[in-house]
């Protein structure tokens, strides 16, 4: 059954079903004729198959998450949730659909437009309907509606205007046998007319033809293709910009070829030339570009009027089209690089939300600071504020001890089992202080550990944290902010703008409503993996839990305060505005700790209590008793639970938490463990190995904190031994490395690293295995086949084309 696509508004006259509404196979005889023409397969399927058929995957499991997600749910909770439906597909490729589907019921609405607003011209003829319906491509649409679209006064439309219209279609003809030129110009000159001999005549005629031709959509697409495939970018310094833009000089006189140009160097050079430091342009072949447009547009080279439609093939060429294939080129490069921005972002995101949790435990939060000391905030294990202080541990000896003696203090009233250090200004002199209190036992036993601040003071001066300690200035804020950030990384950078966090990649460069929703669904889908506590949980966490929003999340903390804490999840359907919806979508990720029943601290579905009570009056116990019984757990026969409502794959979730319930996916909370020695700039030497925290991840390399307050690039060659296409693929934000120092740039303040030889040699076999890309059980994979769209096409006509013989 084909799934509906979104409304549009009602045409002069009923339209025929658009591509995604036909059944599969069923085909319009031009769509046919079409199809043959090109040697394509049909496209002219349900949205399900189309989708399907891009991502290899099953038509009937697409159809089936187009109908859940269609319905309300969310993506984490139908992956998580509803695998019989999906097949197991994961999160990305749930997503995949999603994206798919929100693509094409776009273009399918933006195509009823089109169809519309050229039958209002009354020139929609079958042929160019059964080529609007058939694209795939928002490029190819665009071009086939170009010549029918409303514009602005153009020198072709003053000569229209003029009465110039039928010398241009004499031109165009390619007659070979044609009256005298002065003969075919004489009936257009009219002095009132602004025509005032026969030259201007066949200039306006000429700028008719030069127009007509721009407009052809296999002329752009061809065009495109050859700009995309041998067209190079080239950039240059702007007069009298050598020093400001001394940032950019390795782009001061650059070329680089458009289509493989990665997306940082595009991302670079575009950022330069909005500072105006840099001019970017794309440089074609124009000959070849004229060649193309000849070839497409002369039927008889013998035309009497030739050297008119010559003269306005070459005015088409370089006065409106170069300009347009060059935005276009611009856009889709621009484009493709910050969707690969966004991409490295989002994963450095992920993985940086992901972080192991010190978990609840008495932290000191220490703000590190020179001239107006040190920040100190001590926090309980559900990091509520218990105290705050300042001391001043890099000043005079007598403050320093004085620093001492109230670390000391605090510490022992607090019970403090960890000190969390901020890494910014006077961090590692601070970290020193810390480490050397901790060595004479003056900290009870507590750990030290550096954490990363960034986003910090953003924090502390927003309304986030104005609510949550309304009476404490910035500096105790985001001293709480660093501490909680070690109790649990998750719970607290979901307060914070992720553009703050200083993980993603020329990330104020990219399309921002874009950004934000890609971040916004990194953040969900953290958030749901891990769980969140309902009766601890901030409004800004709840908000991510599939099925609330802002709303509801501060609707829950609302009935919390007034009602004490919830003793089980069914007491959520009492907040307000908690519908049975919602509650389905968030029930599975909130846990409810020490409440009723053990399950509601699990990832088990409320929907699947039922059958947990049947697995344990089989197995003779009580349901309590099966709750972090892995022994228990081993007995259960999947199989004999499985009915309409369950199958396998979920039955299997079931049984793992319950041997194991409410698991957190994080990781084990490890220390960086930096060098004590080095704790500046100038401390670093080449051939130093040091330990370091990777801080970021972008295509050309990674980012390594070494503590001195300055990263280190460990470029993508010195990433590993063996060839390493995505830096992600070795290394992720968060990760604990040893590295070696390859070269110090003290005028730039740039330390190169390399984590070649710090690591064990690889395994022969697995490298070569990790050559080949392998499927990811749960994800899509595109199948082999030859490229869609307009731009595809044309590239493959031009590939074929024969020589030029000019």
């Amino acid at each position: 059954m084909a799934l509906p696509l979104l409304p549009t508004a009602a045409p002069s006259r009923p339209l025929r079903p658009l591509c995604v509404l036909r059944p599969l196979g069923v085909l319009s005889p031009n769509r046919r004729h079409l199809a043959a023409a090109r040697k394509l397969p049909p496209l002219l399927e349900s949205l399900p198959a189309l989708i399907a058929r891009e991502l290899s995957l099953d038509p009937a499991r697409v159809e089936r998450t187009l109908e859940l997600l269609d319905g309300g749910a969310t993506v984490p909770f139908v992956a998580r949730y509803r695998k019989e439906a999906t097949g197991g597909l994961d999160e990305v490729g749930i997503g995949a659909i999603a994206e798919r589907a929100a693509f094409l019921r776009e273009l399918d609405a933006r195509k009823a437009t089109v169809l519309r607003e050229i039958e209002k011209q009354g020139k929609l003829t079958p042929e160019l309907r059964a080529k609007i319906e058939a694209t795939l491509s928002k490029t190819e649409l665009e071009d086939l509606y170009l010549p029918y679209k409303p514009k602005r006064r153009t020198r072709a439309s003053i000569a229209r205007e003029r009465g110039l219209e039928p010398l241009a279609q004499r031109i165009l003809a390619q007659a070979e046998v044609e009256p005298p030129r002065e003969t075919l110009g004489a009936p257009f000159v009219s002095v009132e007319r602004g025509v005032p001999d026969i030259d201007a005549a066949f200039a306006g005629a000429r700028d008719i033809v030069a127009e007509t031709i721009s407009e052809r959509a296999d002329v752009r697409a061809d065009l495109r293709a050859q700009a995309m495939g041998s067209g190079l970018f080239v950039s240059r310094v702007a007069k009298g910009k050598e020093e400001e833009g001394a940032r950019f000089r390795d782009w001061f006189d650059h070329r680089e070829p458009a289509r493989a140009i990665p997306s940082h160097r595009m991302l670079a050079l575009l950022r330069g030339e909005n500072e105006e430091v840099l001019t970017l342009r794309l440089e074609v072949d124009g000959d070849h570009a004229l060649a193309l447009v000849r070839r497409a547009v002369v039927t008889n080279p013998r035309a009497a009027l030739a050297a008119e439609l010559e003269v306005a093939l070459a005015d088409a060429w370089k006065r409106l089209l170069a300009p347009s294939i060059e935005n276009d080129v611009r856009g889709e490069v621009r484009e493709r690089a910050e969707a690969e921005a966004i991409r490295v972002f989002s994963e450095n995101l992920r993985n940086l939300l992901l972080a192991p949790p010190l978990g609840g435990k008495r932290v000191l939060g220490v703000d590190p600071g020179f001239r107006t000391g040190c920040k100190l905030v001590a926090v309980d294990e559900q990091g509520d504020l218990r105290d705050h202080t300042v001391i001043f541990p890099t000043h005079s000896a007598r403050q320093v001890e004085e620093a001492a003696r109230v670390v000391e203090e605090l510490c022992r009233r607090h019970r403090v089992e960890a000190v969390a250090i901020g890494n910014g200004t006077a961090g590692r002199e601070t970290e020193a202080f810390f480490r050397r209190l901790a060595k004479e036992d003056k900290l009870g036993g507590a750990c030290v550990v550096v954490v990363n601040e960034s986003g910090a003071s953003v924090y502390s001066a927003s309304e986030v944290a104005r609510e949550e300690l309304p009476d404490q200035d910035v500096t105790v804020r985001g001293a709480v902010s660093i501490a909680r950030r070690l109790q649990d990384p998750l719970a607290e950078l979901v307060k914070i703008d992720p553009k703050s966090i200083g993980v993603g990649q020329y990330q104020h460069d990219v399309h921002q409503p874009t950004l934000h929703k890609a971040l916004d669904g990194v953040v969900e889908s953290c958030v749901n993996r891990v769980g969140v506590d309902v009766n601890t949980a901030s409004p800004t966490l709840l908000r991510y839990v599939a099925g609330l929003g802002e709303t509801l999340a501060r609707n829950i903390v609302a009935y919390r305060a007034e009602n004490g804490p919830f003793g089980s999840r069914r007491r959520l359907a009492k907040v307000p505005r908690v519908g049975a919806k919602a509650f389905e979508q968030a029930a599975g990720f909130l846990r409810v700790r020490g409440g009723d029943n053990p399950l509601d601290d699990s990832a088990v579905h409320p929907e699947s209590y039922d059958v947990v009570e049947r697995m344990a009056r089989d197995l003779g116990v009580e349901p309590r008793a099966l709750v972090g019984s892995a022994e228990l757990a081993k007995k259960i026969e999947v199989a004999r639970y499985v009915d309409d409502r369950r199958g396998l794959p979920t039955l299997r979730d079931i049984v793992a938490e319950l041997e194991k319930p409410g698991r957190d996916p994080r990781a084990e909370f490890t220390d960086a463990g930096f060098d004590p020695d080095v704790t500046e700039f100038e401390h670093v030497a080449v051939g130093m190995l040091l330990a370091g925290v990777v801080t970021n991840v972008t295509r050309f390399g990674a980012f390594v904190d070494v503590g001195v307050h300055q990263d280190g690039l460990v470029h993508v060659s010195e990433l590993s031994d063996r060839f390493v296409r995505d830096p992600s693929e070795v290394v992720k934000v968060g990760d604990r490395v040893k590295v070696r120092v390859l070269h110090i740039d003290a005028a730039r303040r740039r330390i190169g690293l390399s984590l070649k030889q710090t690591r064990p040699a690889p395994d022969p076999v697995a490298a070569a295995r990790s050559a080949r890309p392998e499927r990811v059980e749960g994800r899509p994979v595109p199948a082999p086949r030859p490229p869609a769209g307009a731009l595809a096409d044309a590239l493959l006509r031009w590939k074929g084309r024969p020589k030029d013989p000019h």
